[in-house]
């Protein structure tokens, strides 16, 4: 099992910053591919970015592509989202979860975090 809490969500201004965290204990993080996702309102869940174990493989939605950054610290057992140039179409609950390998479909993550809110301004 692996457990991940998100957090860093919160209310920003169009154009501002803000960086996600998410902390996982249990089995090891290092071997697990990790994905953050988001989910609007009224809306699908939706991938947002994925980074591999190890190589630094990344993947990310065109929407967000340039503008938001995923990092790991396998020490820390974390996985950050730093998310740029912020828009109000950003607003969502956002989770992190991990997956056995990289991947961009929510059917290959077997473990979520509870979300973290982040709203975005106009």
């Amino acid at each position: 099992q692996v457990q991940l809490v998100e957090s860093g969500g919160g209310l920003v201004q169009a154009g501002g910053s803000l960086r996600l965290s998410c902390a996982a204990s249990g089995r090891t993080f290092s071997s697990y591919a990790m994905g953050w996702f988001r989910q609007a309102p009224g809306k699908e869940r939706e991938f947002v970015a994925a980074r591999a174990w190890s190589g630094g493989i990344t993947y990310y939605a065109s929407s967000v592509k340039g503008r938001f950054t995923i990092s790991r610290d396998n020490a820390k057992n974390t996985v950050y989202l730093q998310m740029n140039s912020l828009k109000p179409e950003d607003t969502a609950v956002y989770y992190c979860a991990a997956a056995s390998t990289i991947a961009t479909s929510r059917e290959w993550y077997d473990y979520w975090g509870q979300g973290t809110q982040v709203t975005v301004s106009s």
